[in-house]
């Protein structure tokens, strides 16, 4: 009897070890969603990459390297947040100078580029080695010969921080003027928690991160804890939304690691591939 308990007990000691290992892997992974839209004639590929705060992925970001070169995307959109108020910006800047020489490359701001208060400096840097800050712009791209309407968002937070720009509202409205219906649209943006805005705005995919996946997340049962802007059990912490006017959302659970105050739970860190089919 006594050594049939002490197996038990080693039985259930040995499944809460792996519980733990599982639950608070930050190994990185790869997510990818399909949609379909009548606007495509040839199948292309985009890759979300948002939340990154600096966070490293190996000597010289070659994981995270690697893992968008295995995907071969034709556009990387990067939804904010990529650099960090705390982080220096070494393990930022090594990816991007990487990814930049391979891909066309989008940026848009979240609110950690406007809280470290030198969102000039990490801007200017972008230009300088060949990423383009659509912030506050709509820009016409052909990809395999399929028509792309690109807008931007920069974060609400460029208004209180820098005392400049125009406001996420007023941008917004530009961008639904300024874009091309026959076109595929985009609206790149850091902040899923405007939902009803990008929705009525009627973008065919718009492209989020910042809520990190709420955190804490029992796979199935609870898509996150707390997320900023949402608040306890957000809506929109990670994953494809589809509304009623056809357009769809893609939240990305993003890439910060060692960044986080709160470890993730059942949460690991993504990188987006969308594919996007007739």
């Amino acid at each position: 009897m006594k050594i049939q308990k002490k197996h038990i007990k080693y039985i259930i000691f040995t499944m809460l070890i792996a519980l733990a290992l599982i639950a608070f892997d930050v190994r990185l992974k790869t997510v990818h969603y399909t949609i379909t839209s009548n606007k495509i004639n040839t199948p292309m590929r985009v890759a979300l990459i948002t939340d990154l705060h600096s966070c490293k992925y190996g000597a010289g970001q070659k994981m995270l390297i690697d893992a968008v070169d295995k995907e071969k995307p034709d556009v990387i959109l990067l939804g904010g947040d990529i650099f960090d108020d705390v982080i220096p910006d070494d393990n930022t800047k090594t990816f991007l100078t990487a990814i930049a020489k391979r891909y066309p490359s989008y940026y848009v701001t979240g609110n950690h580029e406007y809280w470290s208060r030198r969102v000039g400096e990490m801007l200017a840097w972008l230009e300088a080695n060949g990423i383009e800050d659509i912030g506050g712009k709509t820009i016409r791209m052909n990809i395999h010969d399929n028509e792309i309407s690109l807008s931007g968002l920069n974060d609400p937070d460029e208004a209180r921080y820098t005392g400049e720009g125009e406001g996420m509202v007023t941008e917004l409205e530009r961008a639904k003027n300024e874009r091309d219906d026959t076109a595929f649209t985009i609206l790149l943006t850091h902040r899923p928690s405007f939902v009803n805005l990008y929705k009525d705005a009627g973008f065919d995919l718009v492209l989020a991160g910042h809520a990190h996946g709420g955190q804490w997340r029992i796979p199935g049962v609870l898509n996150g804890t707390f997320a900023p802007d949402e608040g306890w059990l957000p809506k929109f912490a990670g994953g494809i939304y589809s509304f009623d006017n056809g357009s769809e959302m893609i939240v990305s659970r993003g890439l910060a690691r060692e960044s986080t105050r709160i470890s993730r739970i059942f949460n690991r860190p993504e990188l987006v591939i969308v594919n996007i089919n007739h």
